[in-house]
């Protein structure tokens, strides 16, 4: 009995170090056949309500080894509840080290994640929902061995 509830205290510390607190939104999307076409342009919609603080917005990507490139180039539009366009910029995400080929993110074997900042201290002036797409922009349509991409939210820790 005295094993089973250190088993249980153990899985309970793991778990609450897995929380993240200054996250409010992630989404990841699995694209079919791991192609993502230029045509299929994911939309991630989030609830923005305390408009005081400062958030950082991360782009999620998802890709194999046997991607041809060592850059991934996409596009976002970020819309305010009241359908205008905040922002929209054009990203070049390094999957790979140019030099060396070694993949960048986390993974093992030849699946890998990368976690980029996309957009940091960024001020959401109205509370709704908010609407952020992302477009791929290399020149292959489809572009192979993008697995997933997705959209994290989160408050800026560092912000003052």
């Amino acid at each position: 009995m005295r094993r089973l509830g250190w088993k249980w205290a153990v899985a309970f510390v793991l778990l609450l170090s897995a929380c993240d607190p200054a996250r409010i939104y992630e989404q990841n999307l699995d694209l079919p056949e791991g192609n993502w076409q230029i045509d299929n342009a994911p939309v991630f919609e989030f609830e923005i309500q305390d408009t005081t603080k400062v958030y950082d917005v991360y782009f999620n990507v998802r890709y194999s080894l046997k991607y041809d490139y060592y850059n991934l180039y996409l596009r976002h539009q970020l819309v305010a509840p009241d359908s205008s366009v905040i922002s929209s910029k054009l990203h070049e995400l390094l999957l790979m080290d140019a030099k060396t080929g070694k993949p960048l993110g986390k993974g093992s074997s030849d699946i890998y994640d990368l976690q980029a900042l996309a957009l940091d201290n960024v001020k959401f002036r109205k509370k709704g929902t908010y609407r952020l797409k992302l477009t791929q922009y290399m020149r292959r349509d489809p572009l192979p061995h993008i697995l997933a991409v997705g959209v994290r939210v989160a408050t800026d820790s560092e912000a003052k």
